[in-house]
Order: structure tokens, then sequence, then C-alpha cells
């Protein structure tokens, strides 16, 4: 009973674009969820760890070209795979398990260029991470590199969690959204008798962190409070709205590669005496209405748009989209089950799952690629 058990407890790693750090979930397989009777997914301990401000501006300047760029990403990778090894201690410590109880480690690794499509018609996608250190250093076998064979494939490489998704929050007669909001914003699509649609709708919270740190040294805007206190700009709206990759048509995605700092600041030019909070009141609108507008788009006969990642947090962030979409219901995925910060950690036990038993965990309809495809290369403890 117990080699039965093992087998459907994985633990999934995940640390995006926000640049945060690492949330780390214990996932078992065995049981029905409760509050989510389509899914066999259930979430049983939950640890999460911060990226040393060092590490966090090295990830930060490794997103564009630099000198000795494969030393600082190699040593970079040591280092976070550190970090997933610790997170993976207080997950085993928590739910007073020992390693062999865990089938394997779903690690996501850190994005730092995603190029798919782009140069030579295939492209690229690099995540960051050392897996055979973390093998090493936790005893389990460990999944990693999940973007690259949908690459290989044609596709986008993301998003990777609609499967998931549609595993957790689909409903047979109804028609869902699930919208996170990391870094980067995308958008799951899931629809009664039609193929799941998932993409990057644009930027998340990384340009409204960014901001929020230059001018107030905070990490982020706790609950949008300062956004909320500041006046959206009209014309700055219109002019970051202006973007084309908000309007491009799926399949797509991005990354800090297009929403980073220089874009923004080229977007600033001619706004420099606008106050900082207003600014940022204006930048939590875009995220709102680039995510708002692509609901409209392909998601209009949803119900209900669930939405997950830290921008489920942000009450300023989440008010104004539920002022965007009127006829819709916003809400976290909490409501749903799954508290916002543990879903996409949850989804790469899902993934790693899905790789050791050779499942395929893509979809075409979602990345482009020509068929779906097992994900993940697996490195044995």
């Amino acid at each position: 009973m117990a080699d039965s058990l093992k087998a459907d407890r994985y633990i999934g790693l995940m640390s995006g674009t926000s640049l945060d750090g690492v949330d780390g979930v214990i996932c078992d397989f065995s049981m029905s969820s409760a509050t989510s009777p389509t899914s066999t997914t259930k979430v049983t301990a939950y640890a999460s760890a911060p990226f040393p401000q060092t590490l966090r501006a090295e990830f930060l300047a490794l997103n564009s070209t630099g000198e000795n760029e494969l030393h600082r990403s190699a040593l970079v990778a040591n280092a976070l795979a550190r970090i997933y090894a610790d997170v993976v201690r207080q997950l085993l410590a928590t739910a007073q398990l020992q390693a062999s109880d865990i089938q394997a480690i779903g690690a996501h690794g850190q994005t730092v260029r995603h190029r798919p499509g782009e140069f030579d018609g295939m492209g690229y996608t690099l995540q960051l991470n050392n897996p055979a250190l973390l093998a090493e250093l936790t005893g389990i076998d460990v999944v990693a590199d999940f973007r690259n064979r949908d690459v290989a494939a044609g596709g986008q490489g993301a998003p990777l969690v609609p499967a998931f998704h549609q595993d957790i929050f689909a409903k047979p007669h109804e028609s869902v959204a699930v919208l996170n909001i990391g870094g980067i914003s995308n958008l799951s699509v899931l629809g009664k008798n039609e193929p799941v649609m998932g993409f990057d709708c644009g930027p998340g919270n990384a340009l409204m962190d960014y901001w929020c740190h230059a001018h107030t040294g905070r990490q982020f805007d706790e609950a949008g409070a300062w956004a909320a206190s500041g006046q959206v700009d009209g014309g700055l709206l219109e002019v970051l709205l202006a973007e084309p990759f908000i309007s491009k048509t799926p399949p797509k995605s991005t990354g800090r590669d297009l929403f980073n700092v220089t874009w923004l600041h080229q977007k600033l030019q001619g706004y420099g005496a606008a106050l900082a909070q207003d600014v940022q009141a204006t930048l939590t609108e875009f995220t709102a209405l680039a995510c708002a507008e692509n609901v409209k788009r392909y998601a209009n006969s949803s119900d209900a748009v669930i939405v997950c990642g830290g921008g489920a947090l942000n009450r300023h962030l989440m008010k104004r989209l539920q002022a965007a979409l009127p006829s819709m219901r916003i809400a976290s995925s909490e409501l749903y089950g799954l508290p916002p910060l543990q879903v996409e950690a949850a989804a790469f036990a899902w993934l790693a799952r899905k790789a050791i038993r050779r499942e395929a965990a893509s979809f075409k309809s979602v990345t482009g690629a020509q068929g779906s495809r097992v994900l993940g290369a697996i490195y044995p403890a």
C-alpha cells in the first residue's frame, strides 16, 4: 500500500517571471478533492522561499545580453537548485515524509529568454536550472526542461498550464476562463464543447513590481494600495495598450524579452512629469485591460474568470478586472479549492507525473505545435 501511495505523490516547484522566489507543493494524486470533484489532485503541503536580492538581480540581468553569460548562467542555475532543495526539505518536514515517499519533483527552472519561432524558424526557450544537482541534493528523481519538447514540435512552449487548468477547474456544462497573473499574464479558455485554448495576454505583475520597487523600495504593491492612491493617465494607457502583442492572434507567448524595463521607459517618454503613483495606477490598469481584452475576445461565453498567481492577491487589480468585465464573475482560485500561489507549483507536480507516466501534456490548440507531446526530461536520483 505504501508503494502505491508513493507512486502518486509528486513535488512541484515554480519560480516565475515575477522573480519573487520559489513556491513548492506536495501533490497527492491518489485522492479526490471535495472542492474540485473533476480532479484527483490534492495539495498536502506548501512551502516557499524568497530569492536573495543578488540572485534576483542576476536573473534580471540575464534577460539581456551581457558579459560572460554562460559562466554566470551556470552559477545562478546552481544557486537556484540549492534553493529548490531547501524548499523540498521544508515540504518533506511539513508533511512528515521522507524522500523515498515522493515519486518525482517537477522543477520548472527560471526563464531568462523566450523566443520561440524566431531567428531560424524554431527559435528557443531557456530556463536556467540544474536538475542533476537537485536530484543529487534531494535523493528524488527530477523532471525538468518542460518547454523545449513543445518548441521542437513547432510550438510556443508556453503556456504549459492549460491542460492542468482543464483537469482541476473545468466544468462539464459551463465555460470557464482561468487567468494566471504572475510576472506575465496568461489565459486558459475551457469551453464546453471546444478545444482548450491558452496563451499569454501580456504583462502581469512584472512592470508593476519594477515600478513599485524603483519608487518605494518595496518588492511589490501590496494589495495594490499604492496604485489605488493614484490616477490613471489616459494618454499613457493608450500608448501602452498600442503594443501589438496585446491584440496578436494566438498561439502567442511572451516574457521579459518584450515587457522589460527598456520597453517601459520607451513608453514613458513624454510622461516624465507624471507622478509615480499615477504611473503605478496606469500600469495596473494596463495589466487589467490587457487581460480583459483577451477574455472578451476569446472567452466571452465564460461565466467565471478564475484568477491565480500573485495578481489574485492584488485587490485593486481584481477590482479593475471586475470593472472591465462586469458581466463575468471574477474570483480567486482559492474559492475553487486551490490558493493562488499554489496553482502553478501544483501544475508542475502534475506535469512531472505526466512525464513519468509518458503521457502527453500539451495541446496543439494552445501552443500551435504539430501535436501533443510528452513534456520534460527525467534526471534520476
